[in-house]
């Protein structure tokens, strides 16, 4: 009886230990991804990105960081938004004057926000419904704008202004539109825009 337990945990500890991926094969699938992404189609991305996830740990902080804001880029030109989301949330945790990230984090709010500003015409007369478009549309716009004014502080931009300007006129922020220009000021003090995985 002994014998045959002792060999099912010897079955069973070969099994981990050949699946298990050290640190330097982690670093390699890394490397690979990054090929992958600059060369490759992005189904491959995504492909080699996904497979990486399960290991991201073995990854040194700012290399975690990098692939969350690759693969998160990937997903997005995938258009597949809400898995960018995530992965661009967990950089401007950890990068938060990483402005590339905030733009892109902007705009997905901002989208968001459009797609309820049209629900706002097609439910105009049913004043209920109307209220709750309304919450949502607001509560998208307030997540974007944060986002947008770090992007534009650090790299102005027309078309991001604008959004900017549209969205606090929408929630009826008018502190937030006579402070915009000191807040931007402000902002730039603190830009980043490359993320280093060194």
């Amino acid at each position: 009886m002994f014998k045959k337990a002792s060999l099912v945990l010897f079955a069973v500890f070969s099994l981990f230990t050949a699946k298990a991926q050290t640190v330097e094969e982690v670093y390699n699938r890394y490397l690979d991804f990054n090929l992958t992404r600059l060369e490759g189609p992005a189904s491959k991305t995504l492909e080699a990105g996904e497979a990486l996830l399960p290991d991201t740990a073995k990854l040194t902080p700012k290399q975690r960081i990098s692939f969350y804001y690759s693969i998160g880029k990937a997903y997005e030109d995938d258009a597949q938004s809400i898995k960018a989301q995530q992965f661009y949330e967990r950089v401007a945790a950890a990068v938060p004057n990483y402005y590339v990230v905030q733009r892109a984090l902007g705009y997905i709010f901002a989208k968001q926000a459009e797609g309820y500003a049209d629900k706002l015409n097609a439910t105009a007369s049913n004043i209920t419904e109307n209220r709750k478009v309304m919450a949502l549309y607001s509560a998208a716009a307030k997540k974007a704008i944060p986002y947008l004014e770090k992007a534009q502080a650090c790299d102005p931009d027309d078309d991001t202004l604008t959004r900017i300007n549209i969205l606090l006129k929408n929630t009826k922020d008018a502190a937030g539109l006579a402070n915009l220009k000191t807040k931007l000021a402000t902002l730039a003090k603190t830009c980043v825009d490359l993320l280093d995985d060194k």
